[in-house]
């Protein structure tokens, strides 16, 4: 063999060598991580109750470590190619701030009115005389509840997303809103929409009594007191029997329509709401009115929010984010800061609360854990940290994924954990980077 055919075949053979030690290595790091895998599921998923003893199951662990090499290994190999890499770019994005230009900005809000009245004229599409969607009740109870955790993921975002206050109790200023709506009603008559100013008022109470005793408190010392907090309130509904039922809960109403009532049959004799309009009972009446209330209130308070976002106080909130100790040398009032967060942020959850009440007609302490919290803070950190349009957009992703995974009621919280995962390891920023907004600059002028 000449030389010139020996120099072609040495970078061939140069390749070959060089991806070699990948294709090792890849093999090396799925096995470990299929073993690894092995072990943390063989005591989750390799033993099942059955009765008062245990059954073994030991293929769920093996199929789930297999699984995992799989994943890791296509992971690891596809990571390689030109293809995965620009892909793997294309999903992970840095956790920073972009300015946007304005015509983004502009066909970004086109796109939010969009999908709000995409939003509102859906049901009535699932539901007219022409066609009527057989599961429109449990449609529309879903999305209520995914509204309502929209209004609190808009809150806690204030506290956690702009402020930088972690807070792990935020579920109390939920639990105050939806008991000030069902004692409200048992001891003073309170209607619907007069229990909506009344729990906003008494949660953003709630959150500045709470703001008090933490002004010098960060990090880690500031999470332990908010989940203290959060107990605390769930302690008081749970014992205080007398005022509010205990574990036994609180019965609250469902909302009225000037006073027409969404029942088969209104009380003493008075007039229901499809008796007024002449048509006939049906319960899905009461989640349209439901479900367009709060459309609206969510739609108000995520205009309210990008606008306190864009003010002065919105600024002060970011700032005392970044450095609290920068933000108080610039002359800005820390303590006003603090507690303007925590009060606004706590009064979102008031009224979400209230919603609460309102939809499920019936409150008690059992709704209101740290699961709870945990699950508003998930919605804060996978939509993006201060993110509007990220915010809702995970809210809609953790209540609407649960349901889909029903048939999957043994692995539901296994998948949704490595969903999370997954979406801390690619996305740490969440759904939605923070973006600002971009002004244009006048021809010959140079911004400050």
């Amino acid at each position: 063999m000449n030389r010139p055919v020996l120099a072609a075949m040495e970078p061939a053979a140069a390749l070959g060598e060089a991806m070699r030690p990948g294709w090792i290595g890849a093999l090396r790091q799925a096995l470990l991580a299929g073993g690894v895998a092995l072990l943390l599921f063989g005591p989750l998923s390799g033993v099942a109750l059955q009765g008062y003893d245990f059954r073994a199951v030991p293929e769920a662990p093996w199929l789930l470590a297999a699984a995992v090499f799989c994943g890791r290994l296509l992971y690891l190999l596809g990571a390689e190619t030109i293809l995965g890499a620009a892909l793997l770019r294309r999903l992970t994005l840095p956790p920073v701030t972009r300015v946007s230009s304005p015509g983004r900005d502009r066909r970004r809000r086109l796109l939010a009115w969009g999908i709000f009245a995409a939003a509102v004229i859906g049901p009535f599409l699932l539901f007219n005389p022409w066609y009527q969607h057989p599961n429109l009740n449990y449609l529309l109870k879903v999305a209520i509840l995914t509204l309502i955790y929209v209004l609190l993921g808009l809150g806690l975002n204030i506290v956690v997303g702009l402020a930088g206050l972690l807070d792990l109790g935020y579920v109390a200023f939920y639990a105050v809103g939806a008991y000030a709506y069902a004692l409200g009603h048992q001891y003073w008559g309170l209607s619907f929409w007069e229990a909506i100013p009344l729990g906003a008022a008494l949660a953003g109470m709630a959150g500045v009594a709470l703001a008090f005793p933490v002004l010098r408190m960060h990090g880690d010392y500031l999470a332990i007191v908010t989940l203290g907090f959060g107990e605390i309130i769930r302690l008081i509904l749970n014992n205080w029997l007398a005022f509010t039922g205990g574990p036994n809960g609180v019965r609250a109403p469902h909302p009225t329509f000037f006073g027409l009532e969404f029942a088969r049959v209104g009380k003493e004799g008075a007039l229901t709401f499809h008796e007024y309009l002449g048509l006939p009972y049906s319960p899905v009446h009461r989640y349209f009115y439901i479900y367009l209330a709060l459309m609206a209130v969510t739609g108000a308070l995520a205009v309210t929010a990008i606008r306190l976002k864009q003010m002065p106080i919105g600024r002060a909130w970011e700032a005392l984010r970044e450095d609290e100790i920068a933000c108080r040398s610039l002359g800005i009032n820390h303590v006003m800061v603090k507690l303007s967060a925590f009060g606004l942020g706590a009064m979102a959850g008031g009224i979400g609360g209230v919603f609460f009440a309102g939809s499920q007609g019936f409150v008690s302490p059992t709704s209101f854990t740290f699961i709870e919290s945990a699950h508003i803070l998930a919605i804060v950190v996978l939509g993006g940290m201060g993110s509007i349009t990220g915010v809702t957009a995970a809210a809609a992703a953790l209540t609407i994924l649960p349901e889909l995974l029903r048939n999957f009621s043994d692995y539901r919280m296994l998948i949704f954990g490595l969903v999370m995962v997954v979406m801390m390891i690619w996305r740490p920023g969440g759904f939605s980077t923070p973006q600002r907004r971009g002004y244009p600059v006048e021809p010959g002028h140079v911004p400050a």
